[in-house]
């Protein structure tokens, strides 16, 4: 680009990272301990690409291993408070002590197996040892990684298990004694080492080093450009490159916050330079950043969990949540641009955009993307796909000079890769730890059936609680955690009104995302009005607001599971896509108040309304949303109302 816009230094991005995201608060460690972790970190993803290659190893030592490794490496990176920062070039003591532990924890079960098989349901004093240590450095290591919500989450959990019988009413049970329990959560597969865990130390970790490898071949920054390329000079461009640019992070890119501060880093500032408000630019980035954990292939790794917990191909689930993340990412885009015509908020000029013939001679860059998208498209598995991809994205790096990752880049893609698994693997362990007490003690069906009470067993009343629990249930947990968190106590109460099961999932999943940027606690929110310099709370009102389609979208899938693709045809499919975006435009320009020009409350209101009947399935709906629609068009083009601002540059 020939005009340079001040952006966000790699050290500025990182400090945002650490006070907004547990996960990156990691130790700077030289030296002798420095070496140990690195080479840990190397051999965390060797072990992880050689499983894949050569099969993985049966439950219990995959994902013990895997646990081991990541519990080991969190206490030495991660310090036990964040205002240690001032010493994070060393290792305190206790930490040191308490990764040898964790060895041992990830350990005991490859040494011990034919005992622990032999004498299955029946635990000596070191295996009761060894069970409580692990339950308790998976809390003390998700507290570090990933924060205090998911790790009182399980606590909670963990205290319902054992005080059941003092329980009121519905929630008694007849408890859990301690023994159990510790059985339960480490010498089963219902617990720690439980589904949640067994995706992290096989699917997921492929694909975060598929990321990570994608990250060295330069990949983030090409978003950026191409994005500036495709959306740069239409009114209100820079804001249509923030929600763009973000689509694309995020189908490599598994954390809201994370897809802030890379791509905010950027569009932010280039938003503000240009006149757009504080709030506005950071509501924008916050918004389609979010958006990146509905976006396939990676769904914030959530996919994986959701194929495991439903019992649907992987590449199904990934094909039916296209739709709609395509519908909310257009849903950013028509508030945005309504906004930009509202305010006269210009696009880029032909002086500040990038060389278009540079951008599309490094669109090699995404056939690592799309090569992923086909094989799993074809019926690949998950695991063969992202390691074929990952072999990909280095032989395409190799195309150029710039983006050639050589062979000191696929160390540190293997060490990058191991890193970024660290909270996933903590977040996993102890989502097992609440799925284990769901399962045991039957929480689920009584948290449903208080729910449906509490509706009257009617669809919609349930569905706006669940949407409210998943919402809070989703408040600073990291995507995966989240998800398997919000399905477990929220999702079964729609399911058990006969909706769908892929519907009820994604319903839960989308809700508890979307927590992100819903104040009170918006962590995606928060770090982009600390890049904007904007009010948080404003910032994630506005963020709300451009995200009105995430709260719309849910709701039209369950109501109408074609838009999945489930049990339907493609002329279905495109019908409802249709008439779900003419409706996301209505609601868009009846939210912001600007149409072709501004248009009035007693415009807005039948604009909402339409924009609600064609999102709403059936025949006789679709006919009345579009004659509104149409109706309000014309009047729009009769009555030309007010003047509004005219954009600098016209799109």
């Amino acid at each position: 680009m020939s005009k340079h816009y001040e952006t966000l230094s790699e050290e500025e991005q990182q400090q945002l990272l650490e006070k907004y995201d547990p996960e990156a608060g990691t130790r700077k460690l030289r030296g002798m301990v420095g070496w140990i972790v690195f080479f840990g970190l190397l051999a965390f993803s060797l072990f992880q690409v050689y499983t894949s290659v050569f099969g993985v190893l049966t439950a219990q030592l995959q994902r013990t291993i895997h646990l081991g490794f990541a519990l080991a490496l969190i206490f030495l990176l991660f310090p036990v408070r964040k205002k240690n920062a001032g010493r994070r070039n060393r290792v305190a003591w206790y930490d040191t002590i308490l990764a040898l532990l964790s060895v041992i924890v990830g350990a005991y079960w490859p040494l011990m197996i034919d005992d622990l098989v032999n004498r299955v349901g029946r635990l000596t004093q070191v295996d009761f040892i060894v069970g409580l240590l692990a339950i308790l450095l998976v809390l003390e290591a998700t507290r570090r990684t990933v924060g205090l919500p998911i790790t009182i989450i399980a606590i909670i959990f963990l205290g319902y298990a054992i005080y059941g019988p003092y329980m009121p009413g519905p929630l008694a049970h007849r408890g859990l004694e301690l023994d159990r329990l510790v059985q339960t959560m480490f010498y089963t597969t219902e617990g720690i080492l439980g589904t949640p865990l067994a995706v992290s130390s096989t699917f997921i970790f492929l694909f975060l080093l598929f990321g990570s490898f994608l990250i060295k071949t330069g990949v983030g920054e090409y978003f950026n450009d191409l994005s500036i390329a495709i959306a740069g000079r239409s009114i209100g461009g820079p804001a249509k490159v923030a929600v763009f640019s973000s689509a694309l992070q995020g189908t490599i890119s598994g954390s809201s916050v994370a897809n802030v501060v890379t791509s905010g880093a950027f569009t932010i500032p280039m938003m503000k330079n240009l006149g757009y408000r504080k709030e506005f630019a950071g509501a924008v980035e916050a918004a389609s950043s979010t958006g990146g954990q509905l976006m396939p292939p990676v769904m914030g790794a959530a996919a994986f969990l959701m194929a495991e917990f439903i019992g649907i191909p992987y590449a199904e689930i990934a094909l039916a949540a296209a739709i709609p993340a395509i519908l909310y990412f257009a849903g950013i885009w028509i508030v945005t641009h309504f906004e930009a015509k509202r305010t006269g908020l210009r696009g880029l000029t032909k002086e500040e955009m990038p060389d278009k013939k540079e951008v599309l001679r490094k669109s090699y860059l995404l056939i690592p993307i799309i090569a992923i998208i086909v094989l799993l498209m074809t019926g690949m598995s998950v695991m063969l796909a992202a390691l074929y991809s990952i072999v990909i994205s280095i032989v395409v790096s190799a195309f150029n000079k710039e983006t050639r990752i050589g062979i000191r880049g696929i160390i540190d893609a293997l060490v990058d890769g191991a890193r970024t698994a660290l909270g996933v693997a903590a977040a996993t362990a102890a989502a097992g730890i609440i799925v284990g007490v769901v399962t045991k003690t039957g929480l689920g069906l009584k948290l449903a059936n208080g729910l449906l009470d509490i509706a009257g067993g009617a669809l919609l009343p349930t569905l706006i609680l669940t949407m409210v629990a998943s919402l809070i249930l989703g408040m600073g947990a990291p995507t995966t955690a989240n998800y398997v968190i919000t399905s477990t106590i929220a999702a079964p109460a729609i399911i058990m009104l006969g909706v769908p099961d892929l519907s009820a999932h994604l319903f839960v999943f989308y809700f508890g995302i979307i927590a992100d940027i819903t104040p009170p606690v918006a962590l995606a929110a928060f770090a982009a009005a600390a890049i904007s310099g904007g009010e948080p709370i404003k910032t994630g009102i506005e963020s709300t607001k451009l995200a009105i389609a995430a709260f719309i979208i849910p709701y039209m899938f369950v109501f109408s599971p074609e838009l999945l693709m489930i049990d339907t045809t493609w002329y279905q499919v495109l019908w409802i896509t249709i008439s779900a975006f003419a409706g996301m435009i209505a609601i868009g320009a009846g939210v912001v108040g600007h149409w072709y020009r501004k248009i009035y409350w007693y415009e807005r209101i039948p604009a909402i309304v339409a924009g609600l009947l064609l999102i709403h399935p059936g025949g006789v709906t679709d006919i009345i949303g579009f004659a509104i629609f149409a109706a309000l068009i014309v009047i729009q083009f009769i009555f030309k109302g007010h003047s509004t601002p005219k954009a600098q540059v016209s799109g």
